[in-house]
């Protein structure tokens, strides 16, 4: 069979590959858009959507439970499980469909259902998911073909039946007791959300604090949010050991500063790491480079080692986050359809944790600013000094921005409370304008708003 030849060739079709692959069909040049799964990519599929459309399920059960902190009384609360499920794949559903239109809808680009793998630099060999196999040619290729959950080396894991971040959005049944390994952001998002729905919850992590990556006064203030809400957190905590005795229960074996502790639960989620899906592209016969763990070696314009092949999104490491992946997506648009010279040098990294209430993150983190030599101002204030968060009942976490001594410029944030990634965004704003802390400090923002908290922050600058 004779090798179809395009101009171009997305493997993926996430949020990067799916408007890139419009983009250059649009631009005349014929594509091709190959995918084995989903198209969407995680964040539709398996990660942001359905996450988040049932974390507003879990906050829903919260607030009903405490209502009467509120003066309103009703009755107990029953949490439905195959509703929530429900809820949360007819929401996925609709995303991927209208995303499936919009690429129908494109002349010059051609979807395949299947699996590619590379022959040569340029060239690829798809098995289409009907069994098929074709060849195709390309001028630039573009990779998005993301990363997945995996186990970590722990013995007995593989034989136990382990849930992962996508799996467990499947259950049909509340467990009763939730085991999760992995102290990061998924594991937390999903332990309070079961906590919330009503399992018991134990959170194993590895290393000293929550989430490695935050100062550790933000780690500590979200383990103490996670222990109120009823989870047990376990640190420096080694899982030695997996298994399964004859009631099912699933047993971790856990080193723990106090020694060693059995932990049994009905459940377990794994959610420690996200490898990428590099392993059946076959990168060795185009000569792409790879780093040790298999992600994609790229430059600062996403190009690979081989010139006219690009990364994009999570497969190439780095920030693993959609709006990361637009924007790869927006960089190649500028420099091969617009002639422009975007890099990812610079390009800020906010993010948002969806635990309860959020955690908005952008920038340098204290620590990371004091590793620099940077002198640096901290600014914190309690969620207790916000007038709204106050009169709406939710005044749990705290506020901390890092600013330069010397230009007064805002290096960074993070905003642990009520609405903290819109908070965090409005920080965002400011550092992306320059303004020096002063402009926020000063500001007239609306009563009672969680904005108007800015105020209060900047100005606790001079106090610390």
């Amino acid at each position: 069979m004779a090798a179809q030849h395009y101009d171009a060739v997305v493997i993926g079709a996430g949020q990067a590959g799916v408007p890139l692959s419009q983009a250059l069909a649009r631009s005349g040049r014929r594509t091709a858009l190959i995918e084995r799964e989903h198209v969407g990519g995680t964040c539709i599929n398996e990660g942001c959507t359905p996450t988040k459309t049932m974390v507003a399920s879990a906050k829903t059960a919260y607030v009903d439970r405490r209502s009467a902190d509120y003066g309103v009384h009703n009755g107990p609360v029953a949490v439905d499980m195959p509703e929530v499920r429900g809820r949360k794949r007819a929401m996925v559903d609709s995303f991927r469909n209208s995303n499936l239109r919009r690429i129908e809808a494109t002349d010059g680009l051609d979807l395949i259902a299947g699996e590619a793998s590379f022959t040569g630099p340029k060239a690829l060999a798809v098995r289409t998911n009907d069994n098929q196999d074709l060849e195709l040619g390309a001028d630039n290729v573009f990779i998005n073909a993301g990363a997945r959950p995996a186990n970590p080396p722990i013995e007995g894991l593989d034989n136990v039946p382990a849930l992962n971040s996508t799996s467990i959005m499947e259950l049909d049944v509340l467990p009763e007791h939730l085991l999760v390994l992995g102290g990061s952001y998924v594991g937390l998002e999903f332990a309070q959300m079961f906590r919330r729905f009503g399992s018991e919850v134990t959170v194993v992590e590895l290393g000293g604090q929550l989430m490695g990556r935050e100062d550790a006064d933000i780690a500590e203030a979200v383990a103490g949010i996670l222990r109120e809400d009823g989870i047990e957190v376990l640190l420096e905590a080694k899982t030695r050991l997996a298994a399964q005795d004859d009631t099912t229960k699933i047993i971790l074996t856990v080193d723990t500063s106090e020694g060693e502790r059995t932990l049994e639960g009905t459940h377990l989620l794994v959610a420690a790491g996200r490898p990428p899906n590099t392993e059946t592209l076959n990168l060795g016969a185009a000569g792409i480079e790879t780093d040790r763990r298999g992600f994609i070696k790229a430059n600062e314009c996403l190009e690979t080692s081989v010139p006219g092949v690009y990364a994009l999104g999570d497969v190439k490491g780095g920030p693993a986050f959609t709006h990361i992946s637009y924007d790869d997506f927006r960089i190649i648009r500028t420099n091969l359809l617009e002639g422009g010279s975007a890099t990812i040098a610079d390009r800020p990294v906010p993010y948002t944790m969806f635990i309860d209430p959020q955690l908005g993150r952008i920038g340098l983190s204290e620590q990371e600013a004091r590793d620099q030599g940077r002198d640096v101002r901290i600014a914190t204030i309690p969620m207790t000094y916000v007038t709204r968060a106050v009169e709406m009942g939710e005044t749990r976490g705290f506020m901390k921005a890092v600013v330069d001594a010397e230009t007064a410029q805002i290096l960074g944030c993070a905003v642990l409370g009520i609405e903290g990634g819109e908070i965090m965004a409005m920080i965002q704003i400011a550092m992306m304008g320059n303004l020096p802390y002063t402009v926020l400090r000063d500001a007239v923002f609306a009563h009672p708003t969680l904005s108007e908290s800015l105020n209060t922050l900047f100005s606790s600058v001079e106090h610390h």
